[in-house]
């Protein structure tokens, strides 16, 4: 089982259903189940095109991510890789005699993701011209990977810090981020001499490949004007340091490049948040429920629920999946995550409707916000009183933690966004 405590939060059949549903969605999230339709013994076979390994002299992997263990490990157990590095979150502590492996800051860069960048840099200058280099790519690739251009790491970690609170989604974020970076959008690839292709899992709402992980392996449409209107649409110009606007400046008057805009390498999504989908819509459907399945989610957690407490229509033996990535304007003290406060949020609008359903949202990494949980269930006929001051002070965590209800999956080594339900039986 993936979720740890399936059983204990079974306590009616519901639950035990929405929960299942779940568990199908995080194991359709397994990086090997994608990398093993790609891997042929020593053969890449990717869309339009077929990679003999045997040819090069050396078979190298670079990874990135939430799931960059999970994705090197598959790698090498599917095929010969002479070596490489990983780079994971803080969290995960392993280690591997043939991979050098690096543990840095998610979702606020450290030292340790400087590190990271400069080894990765001292790597590719190595790499022999017949030599191949394959990235592994995926979520949180942005924080653990990171080289500040025209700012210190400190103004980087205030810079990120502000993003995530103020509400702006993993485009606008990276958009910022990719043009106060020396690596980010393509430009990590400026040294390398070898081949290369970059597998990817998504992270992000419409796949965008120049948006995932920054763009690290692709290219950047985005521009410094484009990322000075981020930070004025979220009222922050007079809130990161000086420094932040003044290298935007100088990217806006042309006084230094932009990122590329050209793709160098061919990057390949391997994974996305609709491999999940498709499971969980298909064990819904084996279970007996007439299911809806919700175009990707974007935006508030607060918009959000009210979408979906409105499309869902209180049948009995109905189930809406939804999908995507919320967001949560931080103006309390409280603990939490994204998919927590959309579930307290979501069970609330349910229950001022007098729709008895079951609310679940995790995220597929199994971390949501600073917490140790991966979401959270509740139904909206559980008589709680007082849930708006925890709503109020972003303390979805706490009502949880008090109530019961929050979703251990521990870090599932993988990372293909959000995936939610609301389920009546």
């Amino acid at each position: 089982m993936i979720i740890r405590n399936l059983q204990s939060l079974s306590t009616n059949s519901a639950k035990k259903d929405a929960l299942s549903i779940i568990e199908a969605g995080l194991a359709a999230a397994s990086p090997k189940i994608h990398l093993e339709k790609i891997i042929k013994k020593n053969t890449l076979i990717l869309p339009g095109k077929k990679i003999s390994l045997e040819k090069y002299s050396h078979v190298f992997v670079v990874a990135m991510g939430k799931a960059g263990y999970a994705m090197a490990s598959a790698v090498n157990s599917l095929t010969h890789v002479d070596g490489g590095i990983i780079v994971v979150p803080n969290k995960l502590k392993m280690m591997d005699k043939k991979f050098k492996v690096i543990r840095a800051g998610h979702p606020i860069p450290n030292k340790n993701s400087l590190v990271a960048s400069k080894t990765i840099l001292e790597f590719l200058d190595k790499i022999d011209s017949g030599d191949l280099v394959i990235f592994l790519i995926s979520g949180g690739t942005s924080s653990l990977v990171a080289m500040p251009d025209g700012i210190t790491l400190g103004e980087k970690q205030a810079t990120t810090n502000l993003l995530i609170k103020c509400g702006a989604n993993i485009q606008e974020i990276n958009c910022i981020r990719k043009h106060l970076s020396k690596i980010k959008g393509g430009k990590l690839l400026e040294r390398i001499r070898s081949d290369s292709v970059s597998l990817v899992m998504s992270d992000v709402v419409g796949n965008d490949l120049t948006s995932i992980a920054s763009g690290m392996t692709y290219y950047d449409k985005t521009t410094f004007t484009e990322a000075k209107k981020i930070l004025k649409k979220y009222h922050l110009e007079k809130l990161v340091p000086k420094s932040v606007l003044s290298h935007l400046d100088l990217g806006v008057q042309g006084k230094i490049p932009e990122t590329p805009k050209k793709e160098k390498i061919k990057n390949y999504l391997i994974a996305t948040n609709d491999d999940c989908l498709d499971a969980m819509k298909l064990h819904a459907k084996d279970l007996g429920y007439s299911t809806e399945v919700l175009a990707a989610v974007s935006g508030d957690t607060q918009d959000l629920s009210f979408d979906i407490s409105r499309t869902f229509s209180d049948k009995k033996m109905n189930c809406v999946i939804f999908r995507g990535q919320s967001t949560v304007v931080v103006t309390g003290t409280g603990k939490g995550g994204r998919n927590q406060e959309l579930v307290l949020r979501c069970a609330t609008d349910l229950s001022k409707k007098k729709k008895n359903a079951v609310v679940v949202s995790v995220g597929t990494d199994g971390i949501d916000g600073v917490t140790n949980y991966a979401g959270a269930i509740w139904q909206s006929d559980q008589k709680i009183d007082k849930i708006k001051p925890y709503l109020d002070k972003n303390n979805s965590y706490g009502f949880f933690k008090k109530h019961g209800g929050l979703i251990l999956t521990g870090s599932t080594g993988t990372n293909l966004m959000d995936v939610g339900l609301v389920l009546r039986k």
